[in-house]
């Protein structure tokens, strides 16, 4: 189905909206042919690990499929072509495609897999793992990555789109349509993959940060899903005429996407929070486990110290 013209082909003619017609197989071929190729490369490192003996996660592959799943769910069926002319399932669209696949997708730990399964290139060369490194390694991954410009980004991402012209921009034509929900994908990973991302990162601060980051940019979506639901008008051009054949009034419908960014803010933050608090577990775990094996090899010198530090005191005060 073209999703040329004005966003809004009023030639598209689609029945009034139901959960089963928006679920009809309709495959963006951009979306289609990522997601095919992500699954497949993505198989392709794990595949290339286990031939050598290393193992894989079975969870981190699970996060990775369902993530990928879930950006085929909102941009291979009709809700893509619903997206086009009802504000509410492109709302669904954009708050699944930046704020849920993401974190999937990064429990996936893409990057470390790629460190693994891609080879070493020889001494003076420079492979695909190497410049893989330099990336992660670059001034530009250190801004992109830090919260003065993640935190901003995400927050510009719904005001600065949504409340001026260049979302009307974009929506006429299916590049432009194209361009938004990539840079949607691209603004939830850079701004998710410091605060709870599996793989390595320049800006990787403390946990408790990390949380304050999290809630520092959460409580905008919920602002801008007011906005939208308090409002007394069709705030955005693309949606203020939705065809006939819909049955949908405009207000109405915009309310219903203010509604759904408003309640869908609170899905990521869970699921963030849950993500970190094992991670932190893991984390103190790990740390046990090393200062364990120094005790071990140092017959616990660190704790006869404090002992005899302990008798020194006690010794001070008689």
């Amino acid at each position: 189905m073209d999703h040329s013209g004005h966003g809004m082909d009023m030639n598209m003619d689609l029945p009034p909206f139901t959960l089963a017609r928006g679920l009809e197989w309709s495959a963006d071929p951009f979306f289609l042919i990522g997601c095919l190729l992500g699954l497949a490369l993505y198989a392709w490192g794990v595949l290339r690990l286990r031939r050598r003996g290393d193992s894989w996660p079975v969870g981190r592959m699970v996060f990775w499929t369902v993530g990928v799943l879930t950006i085929a769910l909102v941009m291979c069926t009709k809700l893509n072509d619903y997206g086009m002319v009802m504000f509410s399932a492109h709302m669904v669209q954009h708050m699944v495609i930046s704020m849920l696949s993401p974190i999937l997708l990064l429990l996936g730990a893409p990057v470390t897999l790629a460190l693994r399964a891609l080879p070493t290139a020889p001494r003076g060369h420079k492979g695909p793992r190497e410049v893989l490194l330099m990336l992660l390694h670059s001034r530009y991954m250190k801004i992109v990555t830090h919260p003065a410009f993640t935190i901003p980004l995400f927050i510009a991402s719904l005001y600065g789109l949504y409340f001026t012209p260049l979302f009307d921009f974009l929506m006429e034509s299916k590049t432009g349509h194209i361009a938004m929900m990539v840079h949607f994908l691209a603004v939830g990973l850079v701004f998710f993959w410091p605060i709870m991302g599996v793989d390595p990162g320049p800006h990787r601060p403390g946990y408790v940060m990390r949380m304050l980051e999290l809630f520092a940019g959460m409580p905008f979506h919920a602002f801008f899903g007011i906005a939208l639901m308090m409002a007394s008008e069709p705030m955005i051009s693309t949606y203020k005429n939705p065809p006939a054949s819909l049955g949908i009034d405009a207000l109405a419908d915009q309310q219903a996407g203010g509604g759904i960014a408003w309640a869908f803010s609170e899905i990521p933050s869970v699921l963030v929070l849950i993500a970190l608090v094992f991670q932190w577990y893991a984390t103190e775990k790990r740390h046990a486990r090393r200062t364990d094996r120094a005790a071990d090899r140092d017959g616990d010198k660190e704790l006869q110290a404090y002992n005899a530090y302990l008798a020194s005191l006690n010794t001070r005060g008689q």
